[in-house]
């Protein structure tokens, strides 16, 4: 029974975090989704990864293949994070801070959303076709390690709006437990690629701590700048998380 919960609670993260369709004979338990996010995170890398490697078996340029993973990348999760990374600096680029919440629910797209939109994805792009090795081990790790930041977010720091919609994921978090489990799947990940790459240990550990040290002081950033999180946060601190790991992740370190 308790296999079957977590089942239906997993199933549930799919279902919201990205575009994949679950069957309706699963109960789905939404009530804490929250934990399971870089798990998903390190899902859908893994299969960014595995559509890499068929594109690059085609031959396909890599600059293309790049363009074409950030495009799927976007598309697998319906735009949810970058939706709320567009409405964060819509909100975070107005001057009273009274008046940032309001904006940020608006529906409507203010040209600093749009503009870093227009940014995370050509930095993303540019990053990964910069990016020629290890790129099936690379992808899950940077998907899971920014919605491992998410988490961090959720649990360290209070939701600003007690009606939105992500609300529940806060209420639904166990601490210090369900910050533990995604790092032990993130670190998992990377311990299996240090297990296959034993000669690389010391750059694979310097980026892990450098993805780690990333993923928290992202979600510190947004804090600082609203006094808490919402919803749009949540979203952002995945985007921007996965933008600067990427760059990070340009850099040789020896491998």
């Amino acid at each position: 029974m308790l296999l079957i919960n977590h089942l239906n609670s997993l199933l549930a993260a799919l279902a919201f975090y990205t575009c994949c369709p679950i069957p309706t004979k699963f109960q789905l338990d939404f009530s804490r989704i929250a934990r399971w996010a870089p798990v998903i995170g390190l899902l859908l890398g893994g299969g960014l990864g595995l559509v890499d490697l068929g594109l690059d078996w085609l031959e396909m340029p890599i600059l293309t293949r790049s363009g074409v993973l950030v495009v799927l990348w976007i598309w697998w999760t319906g735009g949810l994070h970058l939706d709320g990374a567009m409405d964060a600096a819509d909100g975070l680029a107005v001057q009273d801070p009274e008046r940032r919440l309001t904006v940020m629910t608006d529906s409507v797209t203010g040209a600093f959303g749009a503009m870093v939109a227009v940014v995370i994805i050509l930095i993303k792009t540019c990053a990964l076709a910069e990016i020629t090795r290890d790129r099936l081990w690379l992808l899950p790790l940077v998907a899971g390690w920014s919605r491992w930041g998410q988490v961090l977010s959720i649990s360290l720091y209070p939701y600003l709006k007690a009606e939105g919609k992500g609300a529940f994921h806060r209420q639904g978090l166990r601490l210090p437990q369900d910050i533990l489990l995604g790092l032990a799947f993130v670190l998992a990940v990377t311990g299996c690629q240090i297990y296959l790459s034993p000669q690389n240990w010391l750059a694979i550990g310097g980026r892990s701590v450098a993805s780690c040290g990333t993923s928290a002081l992202i979600g510190y950033y947004f804090h600082h700048k609203l006094g808490g999180q919402t919803g749009d946060t949540y979203g952002a601190v995945v985007e921007w998380t996965e933008t600067l790991i990427l760059c990070l992740f340009t850099i040789p370190m020896g491998l």
